[in-house]
């Protein structure tokens, strides 16, 4: 498993720019409100908080996150 995830927060506007850049096709958007990373698929690379403009994604380590 990578070590690595992405992590939305409340910042999340649901513009679906991390949609449109994450390779693996993790992240969904929950009911139009706010994106959802999918933690089987996600290994943490960053293009989804690198691009997101409200600097709503955070990457964590999944080793801090248990």
């Amino acid at each position: 498993m990578p070590k690595r995830f992405a992590q939305v927060n409340d910042y999340c506007v649901a513009c679906g720019t991390c949609i449109a850049v994450c390779p693996l096709s993790a992240i969904s958007v929950w009911r139009g409100i706010i994106a959802q990373v999918d933690l089987q698929r996600c290994v943490g690379c960053g293009k989804c908080a690198a691009e997101c403009p409200a600097g709503a994604i955070e990457i964590k380590n999944r080793e801090a996150a248990q």
